[in-house]
């Protein structure tokens, strides 16, 4: 029943949200279609709020970790100040036949670097000051991006972290390996005096994490 008006909760909010744009749709669309992880993308509600944020920010120059099929990319870039960059990086190259198929159809594709490989290996090497960080790659290694990424943050700049809660198993008794690292991860973001924090239920969980 709980899980009944979720759904129905959820599809609510898809219904009287700005829906996507023709192109997000076709990117969506060939996301479920062609990968084997479609839920992977950020979605209708996820992205719209990626959207919102990068606008309300207006950041000059984004990182995303984690690029996929390329949503979340093009719901970010869509607050960018006009001479700004979004950069990111995606470690399967196999996936990048789509994303950039969709940066260059967006308009936005002269403003996208696209980095293929280890972000743990690329971002130390990365000289720009990060308005908007966007993390959504392998969540086993979580913490250590924090550290790497936190350095490259202006302050009051804003990382967004997402699938902190791992459909909810952070608060089983016997949590699996992923569960148990999100959970330091969480503890080691409100633990963390040089930034403050919201945790929101949204979907798989956003950890929102401003640098003070």
């Amino acid at each position: 029943m709980l899980q009944d008006n979720y759904t129905r909760l959820y599809d609510y909010c898809v219904e009287h949200s700005t829906p996507m744009d023709a192109l997000l749709f076709e990117l969506d669309r060939e996301t479920h279609l062609k990968t084997l992880a479609p839920r992977m993308s950020s979605g209708p509600i996820q992205g719209r709020i990626l959207s919102v944020i990068s606008n309300l920010v207006n950041p000059k120059h984004i990182l995303e970790i984690g690029t996929f099929t390329g949503y979340s990319t093009l719901n970010l870039v869509r607050g960018l100040q006009s001479d700004g960059t979004l950069l990111t990086i995606e470690v399967n190259p196999e996936l990048q036949y789509i994303s950039k198929k969709y940066f260059e159809k967006s308009g936005f594709g002269n403003r996208i670097i696209q980095k293929i490989g280890d972000a743990k290996q690329i971002i130390p090497t990365l000289d720009y000051s990060f308005d908007l960080i966007f993390l959504d790659a392998g969540k086993k290694d979580y913490p250590t991006y924090y550290e790497l990424i936190l350095p490259k943050l202006r302050k009051g700049g804003i990382i967004l972290a997402d699938n902190i809660l791992w459909s909810g198993k952070i608060l089983d008794e016997k949590m699996d390996k992923t569960s148990v690292i999100l959970d330091q991860f969480n503890k080691q973001v409100v633990d963390d005096p040089r930034v403050e924090n919201v945790i929101l239920p949204l979907r798989d969980g956003i950890n929102v994490i401003r640098k003070l």
